[in-house]
């Protein structure tokens, strides 16, 4: 037998296992909710949605931003100002808005959403119209706010699961060298 063959057949015998350390499905949607979130240039919060199928296939991301064709130079970022109009709140969309704006398929019924920050209520709306029936999200900070107790209530009105994700590790690192087994870094 040449050392070929040896190989596939410890492969067969077992004696080669898969990799333990994968990510399972729920730490992948939410990774990609946060790996989208880099995309915004909000300065105080950075927030990223994935819609995921029953199939666990991605139909939609999103991250919160100002609208397509607003110039976000000439629109305020700040948290909080004399009048409101000069905060970033009437203006940007949110993580939700754009990811089921952003879907790639007919729409996104029966769907499961993967958001970092619980939604708020204008975005619990726009989940119970998209038909969407289940929500994972990481934090709930605002927790105590009217918006988000608008949302809560919305939400368990109609019927969508809402469960906070639990990760099973702290971190994710995407390191480009590691397909490079060389060893030498990617210019």
């Amino acid at each position: 037998m040449d050392e070929m063959q040896q190989s596939k057949q410890s492969d067969v015998k077992g004696t080669t296992k898969k990799r333990e350390d994968y990510l399972e499905w729920p730490e992948y949607f939410m990774a990609v909710a946060f790996l989208s979130a880099q995309r915004s240039k909000d300065p105080s919060s950075q927030v990223g949605a994935c819609i995921v199928n029953q199939e666990n296939k991605i139909v939609g991301i999103g991250y919160n931003g100002m609208p397509n064709g607003c110039d976000d130079n000439l629109l305020p970022w700040s948290r909080s100002a004399d009048d409101r109009l000069d905060t970033k709140y009437p203006y940007v969309c949110h993580a939700e808005l754009n990811a089921i704006m952003n879907k790639n398929s007919a729409d996104v019924k029966g769907c499961i959403m993967y958001v970092a920050l619980f939604p708020c209520n204008e975005c619990a709306k726009l989940i119970i119209q998209a038909g969407i029936k289940e929500v994972v999200y990481l934090s709930d900070k605002y927790h105590n706010s009217p918006e988000m107790t608008a949302s809560r209530r919305l939400l368990d009105m109609a019927g969508i699961q809402c469960r906070q994700f639990n990760p099973k590790r702290t971190e994710i690192v995407i390191d480009f060298n590691s397909i490079n087994h060389c060893g030498k870094p990617i210019k």
